[in-house]
């Protein structure tokens, strides 16, 4: 066998509560090799290690001794980005910046020369520092929509509500710019790469030996479904976003600056029934923005496929069906993926990352004993997000049951107390 071809490989699935880390170790015959896939976290276990993303960014440095070949940021949610955020030179973003990274993969959403209204990225390699210029505006939403879902719940008596303004926060907080972890990525590696479907991924010179697809995110250019989203919603909706954040932020100016003002805690007895219906009105309007921007920001979610020595590995981050749709319809890249071994599970088991076209391509899913069989991950936590009784629960149910029924399949939620990871190891 080449010398440059890896001989093993070890995929740590690090326990991040709500949250992604996937630590990819190749071994070749003479060194091994080291891809991080994400780091982060958005609701930890209350068995995890304290602080979490400490601990596993110790690890990361302890597993690589010292050396970490490439990152991978599929995109900017805090759920897979919080993990590289500095703090006084002892934060975990610190620890992962001290391990000479060669090269830092990103969507092509990322490139500095990208203006708003891109359609795909200007380089697919360069050095200089990234930034998202057409998701900007989210940022400050985001915060307005936290701020208000937090103070909306302290006033707020009855449980139910309480539980969907902190849901509420919860999905604002996703969308939150980690300006730290930002600055840090960008001033990590050598090299940079801004990745769309069908361009070289940047991972080429670190992995030699392994064939590296990159499937998402479509460029504007390349998916006409994504480029109707982006072109007639997404572009208006951030142009009003943008004032709708600002107007969120405390400190604001109010609508009507010499109205009289009632007493939220107690109001006259005919304001009664009133009030709480404009929270939930409210409520429900700043919910729709968070999860349109939900959306936005997992379609631009970077998609890999490794292949090496008869073996398929598929890492799609969070990409949701939109994201998915230009591969789906290639007969060529399906007939590639249906020889998948090993499937990252997209978006923390949710209902639309896992399309079924994609699921029931996969050719080694089958019951327990079938040969080469499916092995499947998923790296989520409960109770986070969505309704069971809604369908929308995360990780959807009916999924996991696909899963354990027609693969091996794990979740990081089966990790308890102090162990940070769990080590699936495949001989190339």
């Amino acid at each position: 066998m080449p010398a440059s071809t890896p001989t093993k490989l070890t995929i740590r699935a690090y326990q991040m509560g709500f949250g992604d880390c996937f630590l990819l170790s190749w071994q070749y015959p003479n060194e091994e090799r080291h891809v991080l896939i994400d780091c982060g976290s958005n609701g930890q276990p209350k068995t995890a290690p304290k602080p979490l993303l400490a601990a596993v960014a110790a690890d990361i440095k302890a597993r690589c001794a010292g050396k970490l070949d490439a990152i991978v940021l599929t995109h900017r949610h805090k759920d897979h980005i919080a993990g590289f955020a500095t703090s006084n030179g002892k934060g975990p973003g610190d620890i992962i910046k001290s391990l000479d990274v060669d090269v830092v993969v990103q969507p092509w959403t990322e490139d500095p020369d990208a203006k708003p209204n891109a359609k795909q990225a200007t380089h697919t390699m360069t050095g200089k520092q990234a930034f998202v210029s057409s998701l900007a505006s989210m940022h400050e939403v985001s915060a307005g929509v936290i701020g208000e879902a937090k103070q909306l719940a302290e006033t707020e008596t009855t449980p139910w509500r309480q539980r969907f303004f902190t849901a509420l926060a919860f999905l604002g907080e996703e969308g939150i710019l980690n300006a730290s972890a930002v600055r840090n990525l960008q001033e990590m590696g050598r090299r940079h790469a801004y990745v769309s479907h069908g361009s070289k991924s940047g991972l080429e010179s670190v992995l030699p030996g392994v064939k590296i697809t990159v499937l998402g995110p479509p460029t504007l250019k390349q998916s006409s479904d994504i480029q109707k989203e982006r072109s007639k919603d997404a572009a208006e909706f951030w142009m009003l976003q943008a004032n709708a954040g600002r107007q969120l932020v405390a400190g604001g100016q109010p609508v009507f600056p010499g109205a009289e003002t009632l007493s939220v805690t107690r109001p006259p007895p005919w304001a009664r029934w009133f009030i709480p219906r404009v929270r939930a009105m409210r409520a429900n309007a700043l919910l729709s923005i968070v999860r349109i921007m939900d959306d936005a920001m997992n379609n631009t979610s970077v998609i890999l496929l490794f292949e090496v020595n008869g073996k398929s590995l598929l890492f799609p981050g969070d990409a949701q069906i939109e994201n998915w749709e230009f591969t789906l319809k290639q007969a060529a890249l399906m007939k590639r993926l249906a020889n998948v071994t090993f499937y990252k599970v997209g978006h923390h088991g949710s209902r639309n990352a896992t399309p079924k076209s994609l699921w029931k391509n996969f050719a080694n899913r089958g019951p327990e004993g079938t040969p080469n069989r499916l092995r499947t991950v998923m790296s989520t936590m409960g109770g986070k997000y969505g309704k069971m009784g809604e369908g929308t629960e995360v990780p959807r149910q009916t999924l996991v049951r696909a899963l354990k029924a027609e693969s091996d399949f794990s979740s990081t939620q089966s990790l308890r107390g102090k162990k940070l990871s769990q080590d699936i190891e495949f001989q190339l």
